[in-house]
């Protein structure tokens, strides 16, 4: 049976007198799969924490996290030896050197001296930093800095890899390369990448698929690459004419349809339902179509609904519904 990248049973965080992770129970990814999950969530979450209970940092109070089949708790130098970590800000000496810094941080994750610096090398050139290597990391722009900190998480060749808003504060371009390191790492690499980040359209891009966390809970799941697999075509039509017996024949061949004014409608189309099949039951009912929009959720639109800030179209909870079988995902 394929391992999970991370396994969580009912977890649960205290810090102080507060508990911040209130008993979540789930699967993420398969190990050696090079997929790629987007943590997702407000401020205040969890995120955070979550990321840190996988770190070690965090002693769960209750229930179990594991990394790779690793306990995190009692097993933490295994699940170090196979996970990198980029966090959001800064955590280097300003004053060294990018190899200097590269070759100390592959030393601490278990590479020999010699390994080591080799990897520092290889690792810099990689993500666009070889001519600036022998450069103090205070004279790195924002942008450099990221890639330096990206560098350090992967220069022991990990088989997790967790960004904390990797593309925070990125120009244009400066994502793009970002976004393109990520895809290689999954793709070229094989490694399992977890992406915590605020900016949705960054996730959408590099994830395959999404976790979403409120109030210390898994509130829903979604595997963009089956969605983009399946394709679902959402369709917003308005027509003139006897909507109600139209509306009536498309559902009687599988279409879900909302009315949301005269004439206006939001229409859920069966996978093998064909726009030529919709034009022809129109003419058929003798209505005339003015405007149509085809259209499929965006990661956005999944993130509001899992808020509770949008409301779904009914047919949308099918195949965007939580996933008992992984326990509350």
């Amino acid at each position: 049976m394929p391992q999970p990248v991370v396994e969580l049973d009912d977890l649960h965080v205290t810090l102080g007198r507060r508990e911040i992770l209130h008993g979540i129970s789930c699967r993420l990814g398969v190990s050696g799969s090079g997929r790629a999950i987007g943590l997702l969530g407000p401020n205040g979450a969890g995120k955070s924490t979550l990321i840190r209970t996988l770190l070690g940092f965090h002693t769960p109070s209750r229930g179990r996290a594991r990394v790779m089949g690793y306990d995190c708790r009692k097993q933490r130098r295994r699940v170090l030896e196979r996970i990198g970590y980029m966090p959001e800000t800064d955590s280097f000496v300003a004053s060294m050197t990018g190899v200097e810094f590269l070759r100390v941080m592959g030393s601490l994750s278990g590479l020999p001296a010699e390994i080591a610096l080799e990897k520092a090398h290889e690792t810099l050139f990689h993500v666009g930093l070889g001519e600036a290597r022998y450069r103090t990391l205070g004279t790195y722009s924002l942008g450099m800095r990221q890639l330096a900190r990206l560098a350090q998480a992967i220069v022991h060749g990990p088989e997790l890899v967790i960004l904390d808003e990797p593309t925070n504060g990125l120009d244009p371009a400066a994502r793009r390369r970002m976004l393109d390191l990520i895809r290689q790492m999954k793709q070229e690499h094989g490694m399992s990448v977890i992406v915590c980040s605020h900016l949705l359209a960054d996730v959408e891009q590099v994830c395959d698929e999404v976790t979403i966390l409120r109030d210390g809970l898994v509130i829903h799941h979604a595997d963009l690459e089956a969605e983009r697999r399946q394709n679902r075509r959402f369709v917003e039509l308005e027509v003139e004419g006897e909507s109600a017996r139209f509306a009536a024949a498309l559902e009687e061949l599988g279409a879900a349809c909302v009315r949301e004014a005269a004439g206006r409608f939001r229409i859920v189309l069966p996978l093998d339902f064909s726009l030529d099949q919709l034009w022809k039951l129109a003419a058929d009912h003798g209505v005339s179509v003015r405007r149509l929009t085809q259209r499929r959720d965006t990661l956005e639109e999944i993130f509001m609904k899992a808020m509770g800030l949008l409301r779904q179209t009914p047919g949308e909870a099918v195949s965007n519904q939580e996933a008992p079988a992984h326990g509350g995902l």
